[in-house]
């Protein structure tokens, strides 16, 4: 029997959590003085709708290896002897890292008793939770643990993340924009759009207004999507979850896909550092393909070229009649 693990920053809703039996290792939140566990001592709405009046930043610290060997243990307890935990990336947290560290403690005690892979899933939020969800998709259609890890290591990287928000207070605080960048952001009411490279956090796009956000998402997708293998795709918000509702509904009337198209949202650990306001989205996409600030500004200023051009040739026209 395969166990599908996971920290607390894949922000998958209770509903799929308990249908589809995914344990979770949950981060610590200090708030002020108090400190809480993810999604066990505190929920998304009592968070962000204390967020935007805390004099200071609350700061996150990943699970501890115990919170990982209880959880590998509890697995093992119950009859399963094969363990697949997808962490966040390595990139943002330490989570990968502790995982790992139960691991090596706990294949010691039970030597090939139990199998357990960690994967680093070089995502954040709804990416690892695009992964951890998909794996536990697979499983039910009756693939193996094997098949399930190379789904993962191969696949991995092809989680494409879209996020933007609409206050850039938290990630300058957090460190995710020098706030230089932010400062122009605010000044021209400029949104920053970023995805995961690396295993970390970029910007690949600065749009003005939530309008030109949906319509980035909506072209990107387009050009991006592996339609065999996105069966779904997922909308994360932290705040305000009509601006999600919005985004699906634009998806659904300009674009061809008909598969399942999730809203949850943003758990506390991962709206620390996004903030109110948050927009994201989550699909497959095909083979590796660019996408940064730089080459999508080149992009607009060809398509814009290209536009001009058209213009000038229709006026030509007109006027040698």
């Amino acid at each position: 029997m395969i166990k599908i693990l996971a920290d607390s920053t894949c922000d998958l809703s209770d509903e799929i959590l308990e249908k589809y039996e995914i344990g979770i290792a949950p981060l610590t939140i200090k708030i002020g003085d108090k400190v809480y566990k993810d999604r066990v001592d505190i929920q998304p709405e009592e968070f962000y709708g204390m967020l935007g009046a805390l004099p200071e930043l609350p700061t996150t610290a990943m699970p501890s290896p115990t919170e990982f060997i209880n959880l590998y243990e509890d697995a093992h307890n119950s009859g399963h002897n094969e363990i697949l935990c997808i962490c966040m990336s390595s990139g943002t947290s330490g989570s990968y890292q502790s995982a790992v560290i139960a691991k090596e403690y706990f294949d010691e005690k039970y030597g090939d008793q139990v199998k357990v892979h960690v994967v680093d899933s070089k995502c954040m939020s709804h990416g690892s939770g695009y992964l951890i969800l998909k794996s536990a998709m697979l499983r039910e259609r009756g693939a193996t643990f094997n098949e399930l890890i190379d789904f993962n290591e191969t696949y991995k990287t092809n989680i494409k993340h879209f996020l933007s928000v609409d206050d850039l207070d938290n990630l300058i605080k957090s460190g995710r924009l020098t706030e230089v960048s932010a400062m122009i952001g605010k000044v021209l009411k400029v949104k920053p759009v970023m995805s995961m490279r690396n295993g970390k956090g970029a910007i690949v796009a600065k749009v003005r207004g939530s309008k030109k956000v949906f319509k980035h998402y909506v072209d990107e997708y387009k050009k991006r999507v592996d339609i065999v293998l996105t069966d779904f795709i997922i909308i994360g918000y932290t705040s305000d979850k009509s601006v999600a509702e919005t985004m699906k509904a634009k998806l659904q009337n300009e674009t061809q896909f008909k598969g399942d198209i999730y809203i949850m949202q943003m758990g506390v650990s991962v709206g620390t550092h996004v903030g109110l306001g948050g927009l994201s989205m989550y699909f497959v996409e095909k083979g590796d393909r660019h996408d940064g600030l730089i080459y999508n500004e080149m992009s607009s200023l060809l398509d814009k070229k290209d536009e001009m051009l058209e213009m000038l040739k229709k006026y030509r026209k007109e006027m040698s009649r």
